[in-house]
């Protein structure tokens, strides 16, 4: 069996929604087209390489779109000029455009959250467009990498709310901020409510992202399963591209899943910040 037939015996099978069947005898379902890092584990064969490089691929691609990212925004401004080049001027481009969306939503204030947030974002886009490329593998499609995300807003958040607050007025934000006598006997009902509140964002976060991502990707395997039982009968090595339009759909609803995310993790930053500062951003 030559290097082709190889490649094409690890491709196929992840390309079926059928269960396939793995070195031990066991079964496990498939319900993503095939991406790169899956393919060259199923070549490999039935071996250590072949099982970290499975376990661990959704972080391989996370760290790869992430060292794509880095590359090229040190590229963009490592000589940065007057009258910018291509690269630079896109670069720039973005950040003036997240700038001033973040700023529309905190106020003058969020200017110093941009560098968070607006990494949020990119990052995000960019790994739920991973999975539209051919071989490629939406890393926000598990839900390890969604809740690692969701963790690191929770953390910002909370170390905002004591930054921007003190001790005494961070604790007092989560009591509800009381003010009159009623208001304190309130506070220990209160108190637990908000702190559940604050705890149930990372969770509603994280699953948002991955739901939607995974749906996604299912989306486009189905139709591609489709398009190749359609021709089975013929033994194309292709199929019809039934996941055409949908693709189209997943450029939108990518930048959509980003968007919703950066901009839930702006409000949750928003409310921690003192009450004058919130009313400023609202002006």
């Amino acid at each position: 069996m030559n290097v082709t037939d190889r490649l094409l015996g690890a491709a196929l099978p992840l390309a079926r929604m059928v269960a396939a069947e793995e070195g031990g005898g066991g079964h496990e379902e498939v319900h993503e087209l095939p991406n790169l890092i899956g393919i060259v584990s199923r070549f490999l064969g039935d071996g250590a390489v072949s099982h970290f490089l499975h376990q661990w691929e959704g972080m391989i691609f996370a760290y790869a779109i992430a060292g794509i990212i880095i590359f090229f925004v040190h590229r963009a401004t490592r000589n940065p000029t007057l009258i910018p080049g291509r690269l630079q001027n896109l670069v720039e481009m973005i950040f003036e455009g997240l700038t001033n969306f973040l700023m529309g939503v905190l106020g003058p204030q969020g200017r110093e959250f941009v560098p968070f947030l607006g990494t949020l974002f990119i990052y995000i886009l960019a790994m739920n467009l991973s999975g539209v490329v051919p071989a490629g593998k939406s890393p926000t499609a598990n839900a390890n990498t969604t809740v690692a995300l969701a963790l690191c807003v929770f953390c910002y958040v909370q170390y905002t709310g004591v930054r921007k607050n003190g001790v005494l007025g961070y604790v007092k934000h989560l009591a509800g901020s009381p003010r009159s006598a009623v208001e304190w006997a309130f506070v220990p009902i209160m108190m637990p409510i908000h702190i559940l509140g604050e705890l149930a964002k990372p969770v509603s976060l994280s699953l948002r992202l991955f739901g939607n991502v995974t749906g996604e990707d299912v989306l486009l395997f189905a139709f591609c399963s489709l398009g190749i039982t359609a021709l089975s009968f013929m033994n194309s090595p292709v199929g019809i591209p039934f996941q055409a339009p949908f693709i189209l759909l997943a450029f939108l609803t990518s930048f959509i899943q980003a968007l919703v995310f950066t901009l839930l993790s702006t409000i949750y930053i928003l409310l921690m910040l003192p009450h004058a500062h919130a009313e400023e951003g609202h002006d």
